[in-house]
């Protein structure tokens, strides 16, 4: 039986991990607002400032849409986009929460991905709920070049990486163990 738990085994690991990830992403969003918005909200469009000169920037910019600005809640334009995502939020949340149940404790790193990808979905539904859209701050891009790749925020990181180590934890993962004849293999 294999109960090698990994560098990122522990539930409560993975549950710290997504209260971190969720209170940093809620902080710089904050402080977004503060240091790059108009006393009403809005963003100062003409207040940036630059970490690594163009390459990485902070400036604030709000979506009401989904990843990279895209508007599935215009399939159904009787909805309330607020509602329309609140409602898209929670199914995703429940099927990632029965998903995270349905994985073996050895497969801690799907497990933190499932983690990482909550933190990140419950981090832009605060900012929707709250907000009615969710707060972009990261702004990344290559100098020169008039395209730069869409604003983002750490909640949206935090589920990149967690779609990530999901899709590429079973080529690093150790081959299962066998069980030879007469032995019974059992699940941790």
């Amino acid at each position: 039986m294999n109960t090698r738990k990994g560098p990122f085994g522990g539930a409560m690991w993975r549950l710290s991990l997504l209260l971190v990830s969720l209170a940093a992403d809620q902080y710089t969003k904050y402080l977004a607002r503060a240091n790059f918005g108009f006393p009403g909200g809005e963003p100062d469009y003409f207040k940036v400032k630059q970490i690594l000169g163009e390459w990485l920037q902070f400036r604030l910019v709000y979506n009401s849409g989904a990843a990279f600005g895209m508007k599935p809640q215009q399939l159904l334009p009787f909805m309330n986009p607020t509602l329309f995502f609140a409602l898209f939020s929670a199914v995703a949340i429940a099927v990632l929460v029965i998903y995270y149940r349905k994985l073996a404790e050895s497969e801690y790193w799907q497990k933190t991905g499932v983690a990482l990808i909550l933190s990140g979905a419950v981090g832009n539904l605060i900012d929707r709920l709250k907000f009615g859209k969710v707060t972009d701050f990261i702004d990344v891009g290559i100098p020169g070049m008039a395209y730069r790749w869409p604003t983002f925020n750490i909640a949206d990181s935090c589920a990149c990486v967690g779609v990530a180590l999901i899709l590429f934890a079973p080529m690093f993962s150790p081959a299962p163990e066998s069980s030879g004849p007469g032995q019974s293999r059992q699940n941790p």
